[in-house]
């Protein structure tokens, strides 16, 4: 499976003036597909992409817990990529439980 990393969903964005909201949508597929597999380097790329498209206005909060699944990764340049995604996804993190598991994460390392 080839993923496409953070650099191609910026110039596709940047090409598809008309249609964005689909272009977006059909990589918003493609990044829930990419979350789903174990690969923790497929994982960290596409949080990075749903990280760009949450400062963008797109909802990211239904991805928190490969987030975390991301954070608990031996290498640190992914661990950094989940860190900045729990920071930005977690949008009720009062009423979330993927708080608690990133709490007892924090303490363990």
């Amino acid at each position: 499976m080839f993923e496409k990393t953070l650099n191609d969903l910026v110039t596709g964005i940047r090409s598809h003036k008309r249609d964005t909201a689909l272009f977006i949508s059909q990589n918003i597929a493609e990044i829930k597909t990419e979350l789903q597999s174990p690969d923790f380097f497929v994982k960290a790329n596409a949080l990075s992409k749903l990280t760009f498209l949450q400062m963008m206005g797109y909802a990211m909060s239904w991805a928190a817990f490969a987030a975390v699944e991301v954070m608990s990764s031996p290498r640190f340049a992914l661990k950094r990529v989940g860190y900045l995604a729990a920071c930005q996804g977690l949008d009720q993190p009062d009423r979330s439980p993927v708080v608690l598991l990133t709490t007892n994460l924090l303490k363990k390392e």
